[in-house]
């Protein structure tokens, strides 16, 4: 089993008394879940547009660095010219400088715009793939029961922010810290060798002894760097887990907002305004709380990166004032060391000035790689499951040696064996709690605790408890997930009367919230008219006539068994009601069994 990345386990930075190799080591796999989760769109199908829009990039990103190597050498010229009062030299360097200004406006622009499209496009792609994934498998479905099983290892909370939110911040963040570093490696390489060619020699005496350091500015660049990078990871390093939880605590509280708003009704009805504020507070006291942690690190370390931006300014020309006022070196070539230990300390300061970027970003590949992780561990699951629970299409049902457990792993079921003809009625009832619902999810073969071997007619069809309808026309509701076009209006219309919504016949095109918007009668309604609709030979209600009245339940289970009969099909139901046994002519119980039996039920048989 794929083993999952937690906070704890991601974040090497989150004991104190981290080691150096730990840290390498850290570092190492970091990198690798980041080129993990950036391959497969360089090497997809759109990998030509890919690459070319990333060389495109890079190039301009070198161009960049090559402009501003072009005005550090513009530095030197202009300035010895206003000091030498020189005015045709002047002018010279104003129309170069005009030219070299518009030329970086250029590759300014057009470097935004490229980046900006292959983030859009690698967002798409990687969009679309964890869709395709998330929905393929039932691994959506999956994940959820793995929050309540005994493996929640293989859970995932919010998998709708990791798709929406965190791979726009993964492509975004990736690309401009990539190509940021990019930037000042190039950039490091261009002026360190102008730095050290303008810095001179350093000569100081030291017990009678005189001791010369070349390339003085350079070792000052990289001490001082170096210095404040250290200091800074000590400072932000807390940042990664906070940041990692705080876009936890905010799904979590925009999720139980999403909650609120589908079952409003229900909460309205128990006036459960008061509770469902005291749990929203409580989540929003989370993302306030990590929230005011981060700002209060994110405020220490800003601290330091101020202090530190702001002597970089003032830094190189304490060092080479000497030079200047004992006339070694004039005006401009202290402007352009001014600006070229500018350019290396910028290139050298990467890591301080995107310490909190980069934190971000650990915590968006970790709740990624995580999410990947998860969603290939339930695949896996699926296939070992496949192995012991197998389902086939056949000419009737047939179960054997079916075991069903609870995501606990308590056994509900085990080693029944059944069978349902053509022209059969089967009424399941059994206490609440005994398996009822997940006996159908095993028949249906998305139920992942359970084995044995299921043969299901190919056409059979599921009416669920909680029957679901997509926001929009009517048409569609009732047609899901098959398009409406399959269907004339009068399919429609005649469908919807026969399952006694006759007032929705002439609403087709309607556009609304129906899973709301419709009492709980009127989706168990509109759930039938989907099945008569579709005229499955095969029906498996569960407890799809609750919310309904008796007349009105008589009157559409006659409609059900009416239509099995004509295509020499089968009806089986879950039902507590009395009344619907009638439409049925063979009862199975799931009754009790013995304590310390290794089952907790059994499947009773009566006619």
């Amino acid at each position: 089993m794929t083993t999952p990345l937690t906070p704890d386990a991601q974040d090497p930075a989150s004991g104190a008394a981290t080691k150096l190799p730990t840290r390498l080591s850290g570092f190492t796999a970091f990198c690798r879940r980041v080129w993990a989760l950036s391959r497969p769109y360089f090497s997809s199908e759109e990998k030509l547009k890919a690459r070319i829009l990333l060389v495109a990039i890079v190039l301009l990103n070198l161009a960049s660095v090559y402009m501003l190597v072009q005005l550090n050498e513009w530095n030197r010229v202009f300035y010895d010219a206003l000091q030498n009062k020189n005015q045709t030299v002047f002018w010279q360097q104003m129309g170069r400088f005009t030219y070299l200004a518009f030329a970086l406006i250029i590759i300014g622009v057009y470097k935004f715009y490229l980046t900006q499209l292959l983030e859009v496009r690698w967002r798409a792609w990687m969009t679309a793939d964890y869709l395709k994934r998330w929905l393929s498998g039932q691994a959506y479905y999956r994940l959820e029961l793995a929050r309540f099983a005994s493996n929640p290892e293989v859970a995932s909370d919010n998998p709708d922010q990791r798709i929406s939110e965190d791979i726009n911040l993964f492509t975004s963040s990736t690309i401009s810290l990539s190509m940021g570093l990019l930037n000042s490696v190039v950039t490091l390489v261009s002026f360190v060798g102008i730095l050290w060619a303008l810095s001179g020699n350093f000569s100081f005496t030291l017990a009678d002894r005189t001791y010369s350091i070349p390339g003085f500015m350079v070792w000052m660049a990289l001490l001082y760097c170096a210095a404040g990078s250290l200091i800074t990871h000590y400072i932000g390093r807390p940042q990664i887990r906070l940041n990692f939880e705080q876009q936890r605590y905010e799904a979590n509280f925009r999720h139980h907002m999403v909650r609120v708003r589908e079952y409003s009704e229900s909460i309205a009805m128990d006036k459960g305004e008061a509770v469902e504020r005291a749990q929203l507070d409580s989540r929003f006291s989370s993302v306030l709380s990590n929230y005011l942690l981060l700002i209060k690190k994110q405020k220490n370390l800003i601290w330091f990166t101020s202090f530190f931006g702001q002597a970089a300014i003032i830094f190189p020309f304490l060092v080479a004032a000497p030079r200047f006022f004992s006339g070694a070196i004039q005006l401009g070539e202290l402007m352009q060391i001014s600006s070229a230990f500018g350019r290396v300390q910028d290139a050298l300061s990467w890591f301080v000035e995107n310490y909190s970027n980069l934190a971000a970003w650990r915590a968006t590949t970790d709740r990624l790689t995580s999410f990947e992780d998860n969603m290939n561990a339930v695949a896996q699951l699926k296939r070992a499951q496949a192995a012991t629970h197998s389902i086939a299409d056949g000419s009737r049902l047939n179960a054997r040696d079916l075991g069903i457990s609870l995501p606990s792993g308590q056994h509900l079921l085990q080693h029944e064996t059944f069978s349902v003809q053509p022209g059969d009625s089967v009424l399941i009832n059994g206490p609440s709690g005994s398996g009822k619902s997940s006996l159908f999810r095993s028949l249906a073969g998305i139920w992942p605790f359970a084995s044995g071997a299921v043969e299901l007619p190919a056409d059979a069809m599921f009416i669920p408890q909680r029957p679901y309808f997509p926001d929009g026309p009517l048409r569609d509701a009732l047609a899901y997930p098959q398009p409406a076009s399959q269907y004339s209006d009068a399919q429609l219309e005649l469908a919807l009367t026969d399952a006694l919504l006759p007032q929705l016949a002439g609403r087709l095109d309607e556009v609304s919230a129906w899973g709301q918007k419709l009492s709980g009668g009127e989706q168990q309604r509109l759930a039938i008219a989907r099945v008569l609709l579709k005229k499955p030979k095969w029906i498996l209600a569960d407890e799809a006539t609750s919310a309904l009245d008796e007349i009105a339940e008589k009157s559409v289970y006659e409609k059900l068994l009416g239509h099995v009969a004509s295509v020499h099909g089968a009806l089986i139901s879950i039902a507590h009601k009395p009344a619907v046994a009638a439409f049925h002519n063979q009862h199975w119980t799931l009754v009790k069994k013995p304590d310390g039996d290794a089952a907790l039920y059994e499947i009773k048989k009566t006619a």
